[in-house]
């Protein structure tokens, strides 16, 4: 996937890839206008919507109603470090969820392909290239 980043007013950096738009700002305190969530915000999000989409599934392919299922995560940080130490992710059944399907279910959740590129987490290489034409460089 190919994806342009462009700067907005303020703190605000947009992503534009596949027709879509993802806006982002910082927190007030950092010096942004919280219009919009921060970048990591999203990476987390990220995470526990990948999650959800394979509890979707699995109910789905097997004509499990959705109603009262939901996908919790929430994350340890380490203010020494600045980074996510822990993340765990929990889902809620309601009462009616077969138990028989609770292991398979989280056996689903774990082939989440954003967890996984996080176990496995890819080489990333940054590089500059000098444009011809270019004048908003700073």
């Amino acid at each position: 996937m190919d994806i342009t980043v462009t700067f907005g007013s303020g703190m605000k950096i947009n992503a534009h890839f596949n027709n879509f738009t993802v806006n982002t700002d910082q927190a007030k305190q950092v010096g942004g206008e919280a219009t919009f969530p921060d970048p990591f915000s999203y990476f987390l999000s990220s995470i526990a919507t990948c999650a959800g989409f394979f509890v979707l599934r699995f109910c789905q392919s097997r004509d499990i109603p959705t109603a009262g299922i939901q996908v919790r995560m929430s994350n340890d940080w380490n203010p020494i470090q600045k980074l996510v130490e822990n993340i765990q992710i929990e889902i809620t059944v309601p009462p009616t969820f077969p138990e028989k399907y609770a292991p398979a279910l989280i056996r689903a959740v774990n082939e989440c392909s954003v967890k996984k590129a996080l176990i496995t987490p890819p080489h990333i290489e940054v590089t500059t290239k000098v444009v011809e034409g270019q004048t908003n460089l700073k």
